[in-house]
């Protein structure tokens, strides 16, 4: 019998976040008749918000990523996997610098911003593993990048070589039946899904509204720092009562499948998790043409429409356009199915250790 491949999935927490639910679907859903799967976590389990059964989850309790440190290389010492896949900045930096000490181990890190335009959009906090970031990325011997812009990011910006890029899209995790209800023709029922910050655009989506002469009702689905700033611009515009404010929920697909149209604002998508969402559910999107995953996703006319400024996004929104839930879905289920996506991380696996 072969012997099967060690793997370690290492994540700074299992929080209600895109990086954290795709990394732990692939661990829980590659095969384990091959693979002796296992997640290691910086951070603590009541703070996860996924229900890993299928394989062993390891929480080191720390409250950052630079504490976890020495535990990972202990973990790392005692149990020597053949391979370590990480994904988030700070946890890649840290597992590229693990590899200066286990050299028989391959390790794989999983980025999940396009850094370079993140960095344009985000004031982020300097520790020790931000400024050796780009030595400590060098030193990985495969980076998957999820869209061809964070590819590029990394060759051109970065001087990662182009050898040891991959490109994986995210996977269509769960594919439940097509319930789009009734629509009300009273009202328009916008929706957005994701994290309150700035790089999102909530800010710019709630001013693009305030400008339509129809009756609508925006949800906001996610939580963040940027609540209070989104809420006070919304009673500043005067929309605040059309906006329903959803902080955190299981029900993501029920909420989308009641909607009309999914708006993205953000100004950097890594890979939109939350728009492949939402035209797996049937809903059309509009979306600003920004550097990432979003492009590969949007098929103009067909699954929603992709923009290119603000004054386009207002036509869009006020434009009539007759959508079929369908075909919505199809025109992304071909490209990012979970099994066509596993199927590429199993097959990286496997060449990466001959």
């Amino acid at each position: 019998m072969t012997k099967k491949i060690d793997i370690v999935f290492v994540l700074p927490s299992l929080v209600a976040g895109g990086s954290e639910r795709i990394t732990s679907f692939v661990a829980e859903n590659i095969d384990l008749n091959k693979f002796n799967s296992k997640l290691l976590i910086a951070g603590f389990e009541h703070d996860a918000a996924f229900d890993i059964k299928n394989i062993e989850v390891i929480y080191l309790n720390k409250k950052r990523v630079l504490f976890a440190v020495p535990l990972f290389f202990i973990f790392l010492l005692k149990n020597r996997p053949n391979i370590v896949l990480s994904s988030m900045g700070h946890v890649n930096a840290s597992m590229g610098l693990m590899s200066y000490f286990f050299r028989k181990i391959k390790f794989i890190g999983r980025e999940a911003t396009i850094l370079s335009q993140d960095k344009k959009v985000r004031k982020r906090r300097l520790n020790l593993l931000h400024l050796f970031n780009n030595k400590f990325y060098k030193k990985l011997d495969i980076i998957v990048c999820q869209s061809e812009d964070m590819a590029k990011d990394m060759i051109y910006n970065y001087g990662i070589s182009k050898f040891k890029i991959k490109i994986i899209n995210n996977p269509i995790s769960n594919i439940e039946p097509l319930a789009i209800e009734p629509k009300d023709k009273t009202q328009i029922r916008f929706v957005t899904v994701g994290r309150l910050s700035k790089e999102k655009g909530h800010l710019r989506i709630i001013k693009l509204l305030s400008k339509l002469e129809f009756n609508f009702t925006y949800t906001i689905v996610g939580d963040g720092d940027q609540k209070e700033a989104v809420l006070n611009e919304a009673k500043k515009l005067g929309v605040l009562e059309k906006l329903v404010h959803i902080p955190f929920t299981k029900q993501v697909n029920q909420i989308l499948s009641k909607n009309d149209m999914f708006l993205q604002g953000s100004f950097v998508e890594g890979f939109p998790n939350a728009l492949l969402e939402s035209c797996v559910a049937g809903i059309p999107v509009i979306a600003f043409d920004v550097p990432g995953g979003t492009k590969e996703i949007v098929e103009h006319g067909i699954n929603g429409f992709l923009v290119k400024n603000e004054k386009e996004y207002i036509e869009y929104l006020n434009k009539k356009h007759e959508w079929n839930p369908e075909l919505i879905r199809k025109s992304v289920y071909k490209k990012f199915n979970k099994e066509k996506i596993l199927q590429e991380y199993e097959d990286m696996f496997l060449q990466i250790l001959k």
